[in-house]
């Protein structure tokens, strides 16, 4: 529940698209010593997420002008002493999840929106009271909203399409439920403001008798290892690299750095990871990744908060690393029973999940000559593959596609 107002940008200005940061390199040097699993040989690198773009004779690129990261803050104390360490599971990998291709679909650019100038410190969004709803028999309907990434705009469009909220942006939808998939900012030009917006929205559902909750992206665990971190090398599968240089890679926005305060930090470090709602195992990312973190989605969520409270940057750097895997499900042979394998250990009927973009899923992106017979603006809905057993929910929309925001269970 949040309390009294907090911080907010102005509304966002003209929005331009521009080219993806393609030629940002980080230097290769020598692995040190790492505690956590540092990857597997031949594993690809992260950067750059859809195109991973990293080449280990690039130079490494010269400071920005005009801009530094925030010095990380210490990690707040616990409030009471951590946990002893939770033994981490073996690591389940599917053939997709170690295959280069699997991180790099096609080498297109991926658009990055830019916003406007920034809002005063009066800018200040209130959390009202709203008036529960009659009792009603039983919870109300149940939505998922995919990859936000920034695009507050069309995310209003879309939530207010569905009754959700009203023309003031405060929610309208009484008792339904509301399930974001993670991956709220980089890349689109307001992703504080877009989590400015699913705050208050959780302050509110809750006051009317329903809920709007989000699940950890693995752009979360980004953004807070660039806040936390910075700079600090931490060794990755092809190198050593830092936070802050995937970070920009991947679409951050300076914009959202700057806006970053410590209620979005410690609001995104207690998102949890995975959840079970009316037999949809509901994730960010379509891995098995999770397997590596509890037998239970109690277990998977409680070792991911201790793991990431422990302020950690090689820790942290390692969740990323899994969570940015994507893919496990594709493969007409390997991909169903990788869903199988989830869903009978944390139970339900169907996984319902973001992070890999539909187009890319479909096979539906062109070629970089430009020779597209259908692209991204074709995804209209959600994907079911894997025999039905897999629900994607990334429309695509960095890259023209649609933000997805629909009820289930889906009747297909």
């Amino acid at each position: 529940m949040v309390e009294g107002s907090m911080t907010q940008g102005a509304g966002q200005g003209p929005a331009m698209r521009t080219d993806t940061l393609r030629d940002f390199r980080v230097p290769v040097t020598e692995p040190a010593a790492y505690a956590v699993s540092a990857g597997h040989p031949g594993e690809a690198p992260v950067y750059g997420e859809y195109p991973a773009y990293y080449d280990d004779d690039a130079p490494a690129v010269p400071p920005q002008p005009g801009y530094a990261p925030a010095p990380a803050a210490p990690p707040a104390p616990p409030s009471a002493a951590p946990p002893a360490s939770r033994p981490v599971h073996a690591t389940s990998h599917t053939p997709e999840e170690d295959d280069f291709e699997g991180y790099t679909p096609t080498h297109r650019d991926l658009p990055i929106i830019g916003r406007g100038a920034l809002g005063g410190p009066g800018d200040t969004v209130q959390v009202q009271y709203v008036p529960p709803e009659a009792a009603s028999d039983g919870p109300g309907p149940l939505y998922v909203v995919g990859d936000v990434h920034g695009y507050l705009d069309e995310l209003v469009t879309e939530l207010h399409a569905q009754g959700l909220i009203d023309t003031e942006r405060r929610w309208s939808a009484g008792n339904a439920r509301l399930w974001f998939l993670g991956d709220f900012t980089d890349r689109g030009p307001d992703g504080i403001g877009v989590i400015d917006l699913v705050m208050r929205l959780s302050a509110e559902a809750a006051a009317a008798g329903g809920y709007c909750k989000a699940l950890m992206g693995n752009h979360e665990l980004l953004l807070i290892g660039a806040k936390r971190f910075g700079d600090t090398p931490v060794v990755s599968g092809a190198g050593t690299a830092t936070f802050q240089a995937a970070w920009l890679l991947n679409g951050g926005q300076r914009s959202d750095m700057e806006r970053l305060q410590d209620v979005h930090l410690q609001w995104m470090s207690r998102l949890d990871a995975a959840v079970l709602e009316e037999g949809h195992l509901l994730l960010h990312s379509d891995t098995t990744a999770y397997l590596d973190y509890g037998d239970s989605i109690e277990d998977v969520n409680d070792t991911i908060h201790e793991l990431l409270n422990r302020g950690d940057a090689d820790i942290t750097w390692d969740l990323f690393r899994k969570f940015t895997k994507r893919f496990a499900f594709r493969d007409e042979g390997t991909g169903p029973q990788a869903v199988r394998e989830l869903l009978g250990t944390y139970g339900g009927s169907r996984v319902v999940h973001g992070h890999s973009p539909i187009p890319y899923l479909l096979g539906e992106v062109g070629t970089e000559d430009g020779d597209e017979t259908r692209g991204p603006e074709a995804v209209d809905g959600p994907h079911v593959y894997a025999e039905g057993l897999a629900i994607a929910m990334d429309g695509g929309v960095t890259m023209a596609g649609k933000l997805l925001v629909v009820q289930l269970p889906l009747n297909d």
